[in-house]
């Protein structure tokens, strides 16, 4: 099924985007996640709430876009019911989305194999052990009922809902609310390969420090947002990796975030700094974004006006390095689901 997504993304993006709400479900199933996290999917896929009512009960449990519960609330007319289970989606009008019906026949199939007894639900942990701000006993106690050994090397993993597997990992996983939106967590080892687009890999840590290693991972993928770079490793950052995943991002951006975003309204202005902070010398530079020498020096004077200091004096490159980060992690848009083709209207 990936490789027909890959090959109709080019030709129908409608029926592309529809292919990715059943590959999302399928590797949600295929890993076990429990009801909140398929909510969570479904939720997020439809960018609205999204409810489930079971039997005879009166009150159904909701779920909102971000991956949280909501308070339970009566269940409306309509959505799917099959057996005795009924889904919806929550909208302010009485008209749905493009994929509403498909994410709600895909969110009641998952449940009803939830929902089986004799198909175990997996524990909704993942969450527990990528919570530092937990007892370190209640986590230790999560990270061993999802079967993570002390003593070695893990890597936590994180992908949008939509996100394109080729490698399935290899290890407990899940939908975890960050405040950024939910995402597709996993655990595996140091060493695994996971392939998957886009997708953001955190640094090796043991599992004590999953916390940390799911911090720069959801970092790295905010910055596996360009077409040439769909795969973001936190070891590749070092020590910045860390660094970014303990900043939270505040509301307000700093001077040399506001500078960056003043460039970003150049055409030129965000693929310049980057070779500027990646490269060893202004000739090199140039010749990562293909221009002149001279050009590069007219466009250096124009990013220092920006700044209030030269990009390529000592520290400074690494301010600016910085700032572009923040900057990117800030704006990515990486975990927006890719919006459909509009239908032409029948005229």
């Amino acid at each position: 099924m990936q490789e027909l997504l890959g090959r109709l993304r080019a030709l129908d993006p409608t029926a592309s985007q529809g292919l990715r709400v059943i590959a999302c479900f399928d590797e949600l199933m295929a890993g076990h996640v429990g009801t909140d996290g398929l909510l969570s999917a479904a939720a997020a896929l439809a960018g609205r709430p999204v409810g489930v009512r079971r039997g005879s009960e009166v009150m159904g449990v909701r779920v909102g876009p971000d991956g949280r519960r909501l308070p339970p609330g009566p269940a409306p007319a309509g959505g799917l019911i099959a057996d005795d289970v009924q889904v919806w989606i929550e909208r302010d009008d009485e008209r749905p989305g493009l994929n509403d019906a498909l994410i709600l026949e895909r969110l009641v199939l998952a449940l009803r194999m939830r929902y089986d007894e004799t198909v175990p639900m997996a524990p909704r942990d993942l969450a527990l052990v990528f919570d530092d701000t937990i007892d370190p006993t209640v986590r230790r106690d999560a990270a061993t009922r999802r079967g993570l050994p002390s003593g070695t090397l893990l890597r936590a993993v994180v992908a949008p809902l939509f996100a394109v597997w080729r490698t399935h990992p290899a290890g407990p996983e899940d939908v975890v609310a960050t405040d950024f939106g939910p995402v597709h967590a996993a655990v595996v080892p140091a060493a695994a390969e996971v392939v998957a687009s886009p997708l953001g890999i955190g640094i090796a840590v043991e599992r004590d420090d999953l916390a940390l290693s799911f911090r720069t991972a959801l970092v790295a993928l905010r910055l596996a947002d360009t077409a040439d770079e769909r795969v973001s490793r936190a070891d590749d950052l070092g020590v910045l990796a860390e660094t970014l995943a303990d900043q939270p991002i505040r509301p307000r951006m700093d001077a040399d975030e506001e500078a960056v975003a003043r460039l970003a309204g150049h055409p030129w202005g965000i693929a310049t700094l980057d070779a500027l902070v990646r490269s060893t010398s202004v000739r090199d530079a140039a010749r990562m974004v293909g221009i002149h020498h001279s050009t590069m020096t007219t466009r250096i004077t124009a990013i220092t006006a920006e700044f209030g200091f030269s990009p390529l004096d000592g520290w400074a490159r690494t301010r600016a390095a910085v700032a572009l980060l923040r900057w990117r992690v800030r704006t990515s848009r990486v975990l927006e689901l890719p919006a459909p083709a509009s239908t032409p209207a029948a005229g």
